[in-house]
This record gives C-alpha cells, structure tokens and sequence, in this order.
C-alpha cells in the first residue's frame, strides 16, 4: 500500500501531460517515415487512387525495391556516397582531432588568437561565389571537393577541443615525463579516454557526408562521381527516372513511378536509422562533455 501511494506521488498529473504530449511528438515525427515505408511497399494502382492518411499498406508489393536495387544509377550513388561517408568521417576526425589537441594545449602561446580566427569564420564567410572560384581553381571537378573544403568544421573542433581540455592535466605531465611526445599523448591518452565524442563527431560527420547533395550539385559534372543523395533528388524532385535501365515499360511506369520515389527514400534513409541506435548510448555524454565547459 505504502508502495503503491509512493509510485503515485512520484507520477503526477504533470508527468502523464508529459508523456502524453511527448508521445503524440514522436508520432508526429515518425509518421512521416511511416507513411513513406507503408507507400513504398503499397500496391502501385491501389496506392494512386488512394486519399488522406496511410495507415497500413495498401496491397504488398516489393516490385520498386527491386527496380531501385536494379537501378545502376542507385548502386553508382551507394557506392560513392559509402566511399564518402567512410574516407570522409576518417578525413574529419583525423584534422578535427589533431586541431583540437593543438588549441587544447594550455600553454601553447597563440592559442586565444587561433580560437579568434576560427570562431571569426563561423560569422563571416566567403560567400558561395568565391568559394566556389577557389575550390574549382584548386581540386577542379574531383571527388576532393566534397572531402577537403569540409575537413574541419568550426562547431565540431570547438566541442572536441572543450573535451580535450576536460582531461586531467596530471596525467600529460605524467606522461612527459616518461618521455612521450604530443603524438603518443594524443593517441594513446587522448583519443582512447575521448571516446565518447569521437563517436559522436563520426556521427555528425557521416550523417553531413550521407546527405550531402548541394556541393555534389555544384562542383561534381561526372555522373560517375555523384553521391546518392544527388541521384535522390533527380528521382524525387525533377522526376527523372530511367525507365529503360530499370527495365520498366512506359504502361508499367506511369503507376509504379510514385512507389519508386517512396522505396528510393527509404533505402537511402534506412542505413543512417541502422547506425545510430548503435551511437545512441555515447551521444548524450559526448555533447554534453563539449558543451558545458567553455
């Protein structure tokens, strides 16, 4: 009984409002992707003359996925946004983790002035003109333009560099004094006990690399280049589909074209869902541990 008026005392009126509204929240946010899901794998004629919410699928049909799998524009863009993602995040975390070492560093001299500089370039910016004159003149139409313009981003080197400095500093003077160097302290005592927004660093970057569309959009002309997000876009947007790579007939294509959008959608979005469950349990900690301290 006393057990029972406890459990009532600690969930209040404010608590189950709470829930409540948190629980429509997520509704409201997972329905979307609900409905493309159930879309994707809809009945294609069924799915046309169908009005309103999509509560369940309409018929059951896996033809658009396997035209999509079939589809050599998807597999191009799957294999170079994965080439992106993986050379991409590993670009990122190794200049990211080598600048934030550098300005964690309490007695390195310039340190203020460096952190100035860089904070600087978050307000003011070249602007996508000279950005684009300089990147053109330097990397051309390669795959570098989306790898090094972005090797450092400003928000994710200070939240690094706030957790580096977080680590006790006994422990580099320990360290010194055994003889180590900044190499071996930033391997073997910095990155192993920064684990956590490592991970989350990987996170964002990869998530930035997977989606990333509108550089590919200005500096990549090789279709062989673009990333899936690009060839996402062409499907969803300008509603180009290859009727004749993806072996599709023009009385076929008029009603399976919509389902098609829906099942691209997915398969590019289902990987990035996969991931992160896996990131989750870092995610919070990490922030958190590059966000308070200043």
């Amino acid at each position: 009984m006393a057990r029972k008026k406890s459990l009532k005392n600690k969930f209040g009126v404010f608590d189950g409002i709470n829930y409540f509204l948190l629980s429509m929240l997520c509704l409201l946010t997972l329905y979307p992707i609900i409905y493309v899901l159930f879309a994707s794998i809809s009945d294609p004629v069924l799915f046309q003359s169908h009005k309103g919410l999509l509560m369940k699928p309409i018929g059951f049909t896996i033809e658009a996925y396997r035209l999509v799998f079939e589809s050599p524009a998807v597999l191009t863009g799957y294999k170079n946004t994965l080439f992106y993602v993986i050379v991409g995040t590993s670009i990122n975390l190794f200049l990211t983790s080598l600048g934030a070492y550098a300005l964690a560093q309490k007695d390195l001299y310039i340190a203020k002035v460096l952190t100035i500089m860089i904070i600087f370039t978050m307000q003011f910016k070249g602007g996508l003109i000279p950005t684009y004159y300089v990147v053109n003149q330097l990397l051309g139409h390669s795959r570098l333009t989306l790898l090094l313009p972005q090797a450092i981003i400003t928000m994710n080197l200070i939240i690094m560099r706030t957790s580096f400095r977080s680590i006790p500093e006994s422990l580099f003077e320990s360290a010194r004094i055994d003889g180590a160097n900044d190499m071996t302290l930033l391997s073997k005592i910095v990155l192993p006990l920064s684990k956590p927004v490592m991970a989350v660093m990987a996170l964002y970057y990869g998530v930035n690399h997977w989606n990333q569309w509108f550089q590919a959009s200005i500096y990549l002309r090789d279709r062989k280049l673009y990333p899936l997000q690009l060839f996402l876009r062409e499907i969803v947007l300008q509603n180009q589909l290859d009727e004749s790579s993806m072996g599709i007939d023009v009385g076929t294509e008029a009603h399976i074209g919509v389902i098609i959008k829906y099942a691209t959608i997915m398969v590019a979005v289902i990987p990035i869902l996969c991931v992160y469950p896996y990131i989750q349990k870092f995610f919070v900690k990490g922030v958190m541990i590059g966000a308070i301290k200043g």
